[in-house]
């Protein structure tokens, strides 16, 4: 479970738009609406499929960036 620390003076409302920051790049608030819903196979099949994408272009961006700086050293 993602936590927080509330900074001296911080408004309650900047803390709380931190902690919805983390838990969305921890994955649980698209938990939380996949469990709150009925999910068809369909659309099963689509979420890994957008999923699966967008791991792929995450992976392709890391490796041209590899290889950008190899031929940089070189």
């Amino acid at each position: 479970m993602p936590s927080i620390e509330v900074k001296k003076c911080e408004p309650i409302d900047r803390a709380l738009k931190r902690l919805k920051g983390k838990m969305e790049a921890e994955g649980i608030m698209e938990e939380v609406r996949r469990l709150l819903a009925f999910e068809t196979p369909a659309q099963r099949t689509k979420r890994k499929a957008r999923a699966t994408a967008k791991r792929n272009k995450n992976r392709f961006r890391w490796t041209l960036n590899d290889r950008t700086k190899a031929s940089e050293e070189d």
